[in-house]
């Protein structure tokens, strides 16, 4: 005797369990991150375990993974499944080099946001933010960006 398959929730179950919007939803499923299935009358119908994939998306979102990048990452798994732990640790590992990266990043323009001015100039001598070694300083003195940028 098999086993009869679980039942297909709805999107609005699917929105409720997993505490997504329901046009987040239909978001994800344009963007190849989810898939469902038709019912007879048309409407979506998601499989149980679309609830860890949401999961995986919106924990992914949080460290700053581009969509773009959780999408090839979820094709990397065999025949479209859900992602599992060991999943997760491969995935994240990769992630987790590109985060570091960010993370000094941060700490390096958090550094240096102290020597700026935050004035707009953008063409000071010492401003290590937006024109070390004083780039734009060769071109004039004044806001060197702000005149490219501006519109009369």
């Amino acid at each position: 005797m098999t086993t009869p398959p679980a039942p297909l929730l709805s999107v609005g179950d699917v929105a409720k369990r997993s505490g997504v919007a329901v046009s987040a939803l239909h978001f994800y499923e344009r963007q190849g991150l989810l898939s469902s299935e038709r019912s007879a009358g048309n409407q979506r119908r998601y499989r149980r375990d679309v609830l860890r994939r949401i999961a995986f998306i919106r924990v992914s979102q949080r460290v700053g993974v581009p969509l773009a990048d959780i999408r090839t990452a979820l094709e990397s798994l065999p025949e479209g499944r859900t992602p599992s732990k060991k999943d997760w640790a491969r995935l994240s590992q990769v992630w987790r080099e590109e985060l570091d990266a960010r993370i000094r990043s941060l700490q390096h323009l958090r550094d240096d946001l102290t020597g700026c001015m935050g004035c707009g100039c953008l063409s000071l001598r010492n401003c290590v933010l937006r024109n070390p070694d004083d780039v734009l300083g060769k071109d004039g003195t004044g806001p060197r960006r702000w005149q490219e940028t501006r519109r009369d």
